[in-house]
């Protein structure tokens, strides 16, 4: 998914320079700036996150935010009568993520009910206003529940050793975790985001003969980052 987003950016750049050059020797005058071309910046952006990312609640809702905007400058829509529903429209949606979250990704929600069950006590790291630091370099990691509220948790597990699947519970308010995943191992996203972000960064590819992390990541005005 990582690739096809690339692919896309550099498509857009590629036929953004164009039409400039060709404006520029005069071949063309097409005008990328026509009215209420700002809200490409809102679209494009949530379009290509759509297509690569494991979490398209947000990336939809700021999609149909940007194209509903482009249709108000067009007048094709009215402000006054957008700008009453936009909340309850923002609401119901999240509504409909926090009901739906779980069937739309069951199996990786199943897998992560199971982990959370059968381990135990996990690794606590917590940082609330401020910074923690964990690194389990040479260490056997079995799963951790990070939380972050107006803080950061910097997780680092590039060097550590893990045998089997293992969970990580990573949860931002007003803050932020940062996860650092080794190599040799296959990634399983499930996210929450509430105008917030979880990404993830990790080039891993799946092999079913490599154990799997799983992360339940939850941002809310923060953001969970695995790479």
């Amino acid at each position: 998914m990582k690739k096809i987003g690339n692919l896309l950016w550099g498509i857009l750049l590629i036929a953004i320079g164009v039409i400039f050059g060709l404006n520029a020797l005069g071949i063309t005058n097409i005008n990328i700036f026509f009215r209420g071309w700002w809200t490409l910046i809102i679209i494009i952006p949530s379009f290509i996150e759509l297509i690569r990312s494991d979490s398209k609640m947000w990336s939809f809702i700021w999609l149909v935010i940007g194209i509903v905007l482009l249709l108000c400058t067009q007048n094709i829509l009215s402000f006054s009568m957008i700008s009453k529903l936009i909340v309850p429209f923002i609401l119901v949606m999240i509504g409909i993520s926090l009901i739906f979250k779980d069937t739309l990704n069951k199996k990786v929600a199943d897998k992560i009910k199971e982990l959370n069950q059968n381990k135990g006590n996990l690794e606590e790291l917590c940082a609330t206003f401020g910074e923690q630091k964990s690194n389990f370099a040479g260490q056997e990691f079995n799963g951790a529940n990070v939380d972050s509220v107006f803080g950061g948790v910097d997780l680092d597990l590039s060097k550590a050793i893990i045998k089997q699947d293992q969970i990580i519970n990573a949860t931002a308010i007003f803050g932020g975790v940062e996860i650092r995943v080794p190599e040799g191992v296959n990634i399983k996203l499930k996210s929450t985001p509430i105008f917030g972000g979880v990404s993830n960064k990790a080039q891993a590819t799946y092999s079913e003969n490599l154990p799997t992390l799983y992360i339940n990541g939850t941002a809310i005005f923060g953001g969970v980052e695995i790479k």
